[in-house]
């Protein structure tokens, strides 16, 4: 296993030394990954960024466009060619259809590569020609990078872990009784790890459902091609100490060491220690209306992802010794256009107080982090309407029909964020069932019907800050 680790870095560290090189003298590549939890909106957000650095239009707020820098913005081949393309012509095209629709969610990892060509500024700016930069985005489930905190744990401490959350989930019950009187010791019977299995998996599911984030494994969500295997017929246990060998115990701790090695270092490997920047897209609005305890879940993976990530500055011998560091993260609360905007500095204001433990061990590690409310398509209009005597700051848009496609126009007041974050965060802390003194709602708002001027990209909210942060200093 020690072995195997030093050549896997030796192997990444030649292989970044080659790309260093590469983009100190030719033409550089910055890759960034974007992921997020469940309904984040992961294509959405890649799909309007992708057609807004296209189309710049609607970025005011980057930097080298609003110079009149960027000359022109260009897709290119694929640069991996054992990775899938991201779908970027058929998702702008459910978009901005005549009957628009949300496009499929992520469900592997995907890549894209944009090109921008630059014009140099400075002082020798008159002595230089444009300069290119390759923007590879890759696409991968969020329920994969929550896998990576699988790492650092034993089978052991990951099922204490998991067995003291799940009684504040919904629809555990049948688990909890299959895993409680279970006895580990007995023989392993293939037909008990299966139900066992079975049952932690619709558990998982329910909890997706119910608005909580820590749904791992994450594979057992997303199987794939690994459905049915033993590699994902496991499931968390009480501790049993001196279990014999082929004890159901002992097999569903080897079978837990397996998905890590098997299933998530080569993830680990081959895509995620390759990323510059990272964008973590998050539903804090749907973890809200679910209530305390799927917020404080939300904060407690906040907290996690971060700790797998690799964060810090990027310097020749960082590259060439330990592999790259993820140099900037970016924490977004998307949906921001189901709230008026007056409620758009709370919104912000929470998320950063979700992320706030993990944004300050980032920054003492050298990586740059923000935490920021956007939307990668704003599917609402804003409208103030009298209510009881009381004026109310609404949003407006077409209701999401079971179809998935456009219903009725409804005016919709969500409730009132709080101005101190820590009204929502000291009762999810402090293992609150419900809200006490509010009341937050959601709606599921198609996508409304584009009419796209001449150079314009898809409308946002915010997109481009985001961008600004993300590469506006490689530009």
């Amino acid at each position: 296993m020690v072995i195997g680790t030093i050549a896997d870095t030796l192997t990444r560290g030649v292989e970044n030394v080659t790309g260093t090189l590469s983009e100190t003298f030719f033409e550089p590549t910055l890759r960034l990954g974007v992921t997020g939890l469940s309904r984040a909106g992961k294509t959405v957000f890649i799909t309007s960024l992708i057609a807004n650095l296209m189309d710049r239009g609607r970025m005011p707020q980057l930097v080298a466009q609003a110079e009149g820098r960027i000359l022109s913005a260009y897709l290119q081949p694929q640069p991996d060619d054992t990775i899938p393309r991201f779908d970027y012509e058929s998702h702008l095209g459910a978009l901005t259809a005549q009957n628009p629709r949300w496009p499929d969610s992520t469900r592997a990892v995907s890549e894209l590569r944009l090109s921008l060509k630059i014009a140099p500024s400075g002082l020798l700016s008159g002595f230089q020609g444009p300069r290119t930069l390759h923007l590879d985005i890759v696409d991968y489930p969020g329920e994969w990078l929550l896998d990576l905190g699988l790492m650092d744990k034993t089978y052991t401490q990951w099922s204490a872990d998991m067995l003291a959350r799940l009684p504040g989930r919904p629809d555990t019950e049948d688990f909890l009784q299959l895993s409680n009187t279970e006895d580990s010791a007995k023989p392993l019977d293939e037909s008990r790890a299966k139900a066992l299995a079975d049952a932690y998996t619709a558990t998982l599911q329910a909890a997706r459902e119910a608005g909580f984030s820590d749904c791992s494994p994450g594979r057992f969500l997303l199987p794939g091609e690994l459905a049915g295997s033993p590699v994902l017929t496991f499931a968390p246990l009480p501790s049993r100490t001196g279990a014999p060998r082929r004890s159901l115990w002992r097999e569903m701790e080897r079978r837990f060491d397996a998905y890590k090695a098997q299933v998530v270092k080569p993830f680990f490997r081959d895509h995620f220690a390759r990323i510059d920047r990272q964008v973590v897209l998050v539903d804090a609005l749907g973890a809200i209306n679910a209530g305390p305890q799927a917020v404080e879940d939300l904060r407690r993976t906040m907290t996690d992802i971060l700790r797998t990530f690799r964060p810090g500055t990027n310097a020749f011998l960082t590259n060439l010794l330990m592999g790259k560091r993820v140099e900037k993260i970016l924490f977004a609360a998307t949906k921001a256009d189901h709230l008026h905007h007056s409620q758009h500095p709370q919104l912000t204001a929470i998320m950063d107080a979700l992320v706030r433990e993990a944004r300050d061990k980032a920054r003492f590690a050298g990586a740059d982090t923000q935490a920021l409310s956007l939307a990668s398509l704003r599917a609402t209009t804003e409208q103030t309407i009298t209510h009881g005597g009381r004026e109310l700051e609404c949003v407006r848009g077409s209701l999401l029909s079971d179809d998935g496609t456009a219903g009725k126009q409804a005016a919709f007041y969500p409730g009132d964020l709080p101005e101190d974050p820590a009204h929502l965060l000291g009762p999810a802390r402090d293992g609150a069932e419900t809200w006490l003194d509010a009341d937050y709602r959601v709606m599921r708002f198609a996508p409304a019907r584009l009419t796209l001027k001449p150079g314009e990209g898809p409308p946002h909210i915010r997109l481009d800050r985001a961008a600004q942060f993300l590469i506006g200093d490689k530009l």
